[in-house]
């Protein structure tokens, strides 16, 4: 006799369909008629896989970092109620960083809904500003289009998409559908108006100095804007996102704009006559000059002018409008304004950036500064970096070195804490070999059968906020390193606060040894005191297959500074170490100038 097929298995065969290989989530009454349909597919010899995480927070955000990697969408769940609102906040980060997400957030019995049942909430309310699409299911003949529908939405935007299942509809005989499932097409060509091509020709004709400052935008177009930056002799910035496609084998490289941001990239932008944004929705505003001409180029035009004047605005792909632009643009012939700008850049590098990195290896605590460069040497070329925000995030943007093949990937439009090691865990998924593929190795990118090393950077503060996920990646036996910065201290935030004319207070933790914790759970550990065993520390890890942490105890006082500094900031400085010196907190004010004198800017 033949198998009842429910809505929940016509869900997965449309997700299965759609590329999907991984659901992350916690299993929970409402859910378990999709949880079931996913064992069932699995048995049958499906290519998907339940990845049991400890909280839904963290499969959220693993199922946005495998996105992030594959461009495949991936997909989590929560239970009804309490269950699908741990999803929330790794939905707010996927979906702001555009990537194809579908959260399947189950729901209380329909008949139930608006009754104050137990654990009654609306899913198909609540996830509308972090997603894309959102709607309820309430019935079979509803369901296929609906599931279609929420897919095409994740993979046309990117972004999150959510489905709200009642578990009794979840568990409702199928309905014949004959829906097709779409899939990635190759990306469509946004060619500009050749009006909007011409302004920006002229515009680059009547400047002298140009600066181009690149984001994320430009992945596919690297060579077209290293071909216009090598015409105009053009410094080139980049944003965080933009560091890993720009930065590397980059002969105009002046570094990064903004908070986390180094060396000569916001003396470029502000010494240019035009500045030429490419491909970036740069949210710190404060940070591009009023008072430059400005050009952007963005394939969304609802970017275009949002951060910042535009004096020219090109809709279109960069790609596209740079191979437009360049036959109308002549080859510069002075290089002055580009070379000053290049040494400007290697005294910064040299000076300021590489301040904590030289005569060092004696000094306790640990300078985070050192530790960052020795991980950067260490680690493999093929790695993909997982960020935590906040201090995690500067030592990343400033001392892991792009090569083409690392990627870097963090929380850094949505800003969360805790984001690294669930990050790890789906790109490490991203790279797993399933039975499915070594059944049929031909069929799939050479990639996915070598899983990457992962290595999540992370803090303590973020570590200890998912640290159940330690589990998780214990169960799964990831290779995922953790790097863990070890101040016992929300670093950043001190830093906020101080900028703000605060003196820091509540930013410090207890001392934790955290490799303890690790090595209870089953990875292998080890805490690093001593800067003169870090590389050893590190080379141990990487030779380990499975998941290693090195708790790295460093300097809870070690700052970074921005490279623009306002004279409101300086005088927030003051007031606060006036603050803490009045308030009997002379030895942390000394302590905190030996820990920072020689990164402030010269």
């Amino acid at each position: 006799m033949a198998r009842r097929r429910t809505v929940a298995d016509q869900l997965v065969a449309q997700i299965i369909a759609a590329g999907a290989r991984h659901v992350y989530g916690i299993v929970g009454d409402s859910l378990n008629p999709v949880v079931d349909a996913i064992r069932r597919a699995a048995a049958d010899g499906a290519d998907i896989a339940w990845v049991h995480v400890r909280n839904e927070e963290a499969g959220a955000f693993a199922a946005a970092a495998e996105a992030e990697i594959t461009g495949r969408l991936a997909v989590c769940a929560g239970s009804c109620g309490p269950g699908n609102l741990h999803l929330i906040n790794g939905l707010y980060d996927g979906n702001r960083s555009r990537v194809p997400v579908l959260a399947i957030a189950s729901h209380i019995p329909s008949a139930q809904i608006g009754t104050q049942y137990f654990q009654e909430t609306h899913p198909d309310r609540l996830f509308v500003e972090c997603s894309v699409y959102s709607e309820l299911v309430s019935s079979a003949a509803q369901a296929p289009r609906v599931f279609r529908s929420a897919i095409h939405h994740a993979y046309a935007a990117p972004g999150v998409a959510v489905l709200t299942i009642p578990g009794d509809v979840a568990d409702l005989e199928a309905e014949p559908d004959g829906v097709d499932v779409l899939t990635p097409p190759p990306a469509p060509r946004v060619v500009p108006d050749a009006t909007s091509v011409q302004e920006l020709a002229d515009a680059i004709a009547a400047a002298k100095k140009v600066t181009i400052f690149a984001g994320v935008g430009v992945r596919g177009s690297r060579d077209e804007v290293l071909a216009l930056a090598q015409r105009l002799h053009a410094p080139v910035g980049h944003s965080l996102r933009g560091k890993e496609v720009i930065q590397y084998d980059n002969p105009n490289d002046v570094g990064m704009s903004g908070l986390l941001g180094y060396g000569a990239c916001q003396a470029a932008m502000d010494g240019a006559d035009l500045l030429l944004l490419l491909g970036t929705d740069f949210p710190y505003d404060q940070f591009l000059p009023s008072e430059v001409r400005t050009a952007q180029v963005d394939i969304d035009a609802r970017r275009l002018g949002r951060r910042t004047r535009n004096d020219v605005a090109v809709h279109g792909d960069v790609g596209e409008t740079i191979r437009a632009l360049l036959p109308m643009v002549e080859q510069r012939r002075s290089r002055r304004f580009l070379d000053s700008m290049l040494a400007r850049h290697r005294k910064a590098m040299g000076g300021v950036v590489g301040a904590y990195t030289k005569d060092v290896e004696d000094m306790r605590p640990i300078h985070p500064e050192f530790a960052a460069v020795l991980l950067d040497e260490e680690a493999p070329d093929d790695a993909v970096f997982t960020v935590d925000t906040g201090m995690g995030n500067v030592w990343g943007a400033r001392y892991i070195t792009p090569n083409g093949r690392r990627r870097v990937i963090g929380s850094f439009l949505h800003g969360s804490m805790a984001n690294a090691l669930p990050h790890a865990i789906g790109a490490a998924m991203a790279g797993r070999r399933t039975p499915a593929d070594a059944a049929h190795p031909e069929g799939e990118p050479a990639e996915q059968h070598s899983p990457r090393h992962v290595v999540a950077i992370a803090g303590d503060g973020g570590l200890s906020m998912l640290l159940g996920e330690l589990v998780t990646l214990k169960a799964l036996d990831l290779p995922v390193k953790i790097i863990l910065f070890d101040n016992a201290s929300l670093a950043m935030v001190r830093l906020e606060m101080l900028v703000d004319g605060l003196p820091s207070w509540a930013t410090d933790t207890p001392p934790i040894d955290y490799a303890a914790i690790a090595s209870a759970v089953g990875i292998p550990s080890v805490r690093v005191e001593d800067p003169r065993q870090i590389r050893t520390a590190l080379r141990e890890v990487f030779s380990h297959d499975g998941p290693a942490l090195v708790d790295l105890v460093t300097d809870p006082r070690a700052l970074s500074l921005p490279p623009k500094i306002t004279r409101k900031q300086v005088g927030g400085f003051t007031a606060a170490m006036s603050k803490e010196v009045l308030g009997g907190g002379l030895g942390e004010v000394m302590a905190m100038a030996r820990s920072n004198l020689r990164n402030v800017p010269r």
